[in-house]
């Protein structure tokens, strides 16, 4: 007599659920906001934009040039050379001051204004940034040395800049600096070569 054997069945399998657009849609748009929400954080307490007013860094910077800085919650040790933008509320109403960093604290600054050659500590400084020479005084008396806490600043084009020389600004207070330039985003208009020259663009030195 044959048995008859019986197969187990197959436990029943689920196909996948595909996942309807709408959602991938929504998830989509999601990670993205949650992505564009963190640069902005990190981009409101770490940097700023400033464009450049004037020539008076000419031609390191150029009038009209849009810069990106370290904010000043990054920047908390301004070095010697390092181009920095500073408020200070005596000089035309807290307008922006762009200027390189020339001594710190406890340095002692001399200039001579027949040769241009500017001292720190008594050794003359090498400027290959300049576009003037520093010949004209701006009514401060030198040598002087650098309070503490300050820095003593000037323009790249000393002819026409407005800086530590002068006694409108003088020393710039380390906590009247917004932050560091670093990269120069969108050039300015260059009057000198009569166009707006955009191999510029790049890391500030």
């Amino acid at each position: 007599m044959e048995e008859s054997v019986v197969a187990p069945a197959e436990p029943d399998r689920k196909e996948p659920k595909q996942e309807n657009w709408q959602k991938r849609l929504f998830r989509d748009a999601r990670d993205i906001l949650y992505i564009l929400a963190i640069f902005m954080l990190v981009y409101i307490f770490c940097f700023r934009t400033v464009v450049v007013v004037g020539d008076s860094m000419y031609d390191t910077l150029v009038d009209g040039d849009r810069l990106l800085l370290i904010n000043n919650l990054l920047y908390w040790e301004p070095r010697q050379g390092d181009i920095v933008v500073a408020s200070k509320d005596s000089f035309r109403d807290g307008e922006c001051i762009i200027k390189r960093v020339i001594a710190k604290e406890g340095q002692k600054v001399d200039i001579n204004f027949e040769t241009g050659m500017v001292y720190v500590d008594g050794v003359a400084l090498d400027e290959p940034y300049l576009h003037t020479a520093t010949l004209n005084p701006e009514g401060v008396e030198f040598p002087v040395v650098v309070p503490e806490g300050c820095l003593f600043v000037l323009g790249d084009n000393r002819r026409v800049s407005q800086d530590s020389r002068s006694k409108s600004i003088g020393f710039i207070d380390e906590r009247e600096i917004l932050g560091k330039a670093i990269f120069l985003m969108i050039p300015g208009y260059d009057e000198e070569i009569g166009k707006v020259d955009f191999g510029r663009i790049g890391v500030i030195n």
